[in-house]
């Protein structure tokens, strides 16, 4: 146990050390108006309670991911938890952060957007692929995920397509109606079912003496899988995940003032890294790795849930904890399909304030999410899983673009972006669904694939620099004060 309570009181440190020092590096200022009084439009655009925004930023971000992702990561033994803590601390809350806060001083861009002001025309293209992409595959798999526990729960006496129509209902009207009538309503009940249950699912293991192993950094999978690059495609959410960059700007347009940009974007990410220690922690002392391994295959992660909820609580007390489970995907979908009609809407300038223009983009979505839903849950993890930490490294390298810009400490993203450029292009080269290549080839041509982005990265920046490019948007401040009047 000294590994696991080790770990949470790193993390908890780290959101008053290295988050405070991350701040410093952005230098938020409150003397600036947010989009949410800039843009005032009703829809997107509302200010809403700093504490608010942080639970809807945690069950936007959460999803299955930190739960489903650290169980799956499980199989690898206690050196999950070094990625958990170090990817967290270094990579995701530093990612979250930034990419909030940069979406904030850029009228609530999203990623796409940002990525065409700071990597070029041609960078916007492509991240509004990716984005979109994952967005989709994201709001599929939190269609399935949440209606297969349900079924469940229930004992598989209401069919799992019944969960899933009642849940497709409930994202469609997420993504069309203005954010505080149903998302700003239901999440704060939601949120105390999620954290009643993961706390509960916490202390149960603590005083269930099973024993959460110690720090190795062996490789325990059962199936041999290496542990670079595949443990950090397994375990995203819980430390890394380029679905928050999807998710950051949704907020950014609900923010007040933005000194509260450390507590919603890098405070949320420590909290969603606590929760993937506590399910990897569960998993790790409740099963061997071949039963985890079996139990898995058999019922995908959610039977883990499952059965680690009724074990550690009982009956009552677990079936409220699997619902608190079904909250993270649940809450996490609607903003999927939500966050992708406003990045269609950005990038084809189509006017959210009507409701038929907002229709016009939402109805095509879920008939793709329908037709994406045939699919083997199990392929789409492994696509999504990729798409999900690409579209992290392109939100790292708009972060160390802006600050280099900005001349300040932009080492705090860069790193990470270098790290996980390498990882995806290893995992892609690699992998079955990519190029198939050997994993020691692969190893070597992903080395000199980075560099040569590092190179291109580097003139691209002094020349925006030279050039003296405008990262942050100007606010007008006439426009703001009509509106608030």
């Amino acid at each position: 146990m000294i590994t696991f309570f080790s770990a949470i009181i790193l993390l908890i440190i780290a959101y008053f050390t290295y988050g405070k020092f991350v701040e410093k590096q952005f230098r938020p200022t409150d003397d600036r108006s947010t989009p949410a009084y800039a843009n005032n439009d009703g829809i997107d655009y509302v200010p809403m309670h700093k504490q608010k925004n942080a639970l809807i930023q945690l069950l936007n971000i959460a999803g299955t991911g930190p739960i489903f992702g650290p169980i799956m990561g499980a199989l690898f033994g206690p050196v999950a938890f070094i990625w958990i803590v170090v990817g967290a601390i270094f990579a995701g809350a530093v990612h979250d952060y930034l990419t909030g806060m940069i979406s904030i001083r850029n009228r609530g861009a999203h990623i796409p957007e940002l990525a065409g002001r700071f990597l070029g025309k041609f960078s916007r293209h492509v991240v509004n692929f990716f984005a979109l992409l994952l967005l989709v595959l994201v709001g599929t798999v939190f269609i399935t995920t949440p209606a297969s526990l349900l079924s469940i729960v229930t004992n598989g006496t209401v069919a799992v397509w019944i969960f899933a129509a009642l849940i497709i209902l409930y994202y469609f009207l997420s993504t069309i109606l203005p954010i505080d009538k149903i998302i700003g309503r239901v999440y704060p009940f939601f949120g105390a079912i999620l954290l009643f249950g993961t706390i509960g699912v916490g202390i149960a293991l603590l005083f269930s003496g099973a024993k959460i192993p110690e720090l190795t950094i062996e490789n325990l999978h059962p199936d041999n899988l290496p542990i670079f690059p595949i443990l950090f495609f397994t375990i995203t959410c819980g430390a890394l995940s380029g679905f928050h960059a999807t998710q950051s700007p949704i907020i950014s347009r609900t923010v007040k003032k933005e000194s509260e940009g450390r507590y919603i974007f890098y405070g949320m990410m420590i909290a969603e890294a606590i929760i993937a220690m506590i399910w990897a922690a569960a998993a790790m002392s409740l099963f061997h790795g071949e039963a985890l391994n079996e139990l898995i295959a058999a019922g995908t992660p959610s039977a883990v849930v499952n059965e680690v909820s009724i074990t550690l609580l009982g009956a009552i007390a677990g079936t409220i904890a699997v619902l608190g489970v079904i909250v993270l995907p649940i809450t996490s979908g609607d903003t999927a399909f939500r966050a992708a009609r406003s990045i269609i809407a950005d990038y084809l300038n189509i006017n959210q304030k009507k409701t038929r223009n907002r229709l016009m983009i939402a109805l095509p979505l879920f008939a793709i999410a329908y037709g994406l839903m045939q699919i083997d849950f199990n392929i789409l993890w492994r696509y999504f899983s990729w798409a999900n930490q690409a579209t992290a490294v392109i939100a790292l390298w708009i972060a160390t673009m802006y600050l280099f810009v900005k001349g300040r400490q932009y080492i705090i993203s860069l790193i990470p972006a270098l790290f996980m450029t390498y990882m995806v292009l290893v995992y892609i080269l690699n992998a079955q669904i990519g190029f198939n290549i050997d994993l020691n080839i692969s190893f070597i041509v992903g080395i000199v694939l980075t560099i040569f982005f590092a190179i291109w990265f580097f003139w691209k920046a002094n020349k925006n620099k030279k050039a003296g490019l405008q990262v942050d948007l100007e606010v007008d401040e006439t426009e703001v004060k009509t509106k608030l009047s």
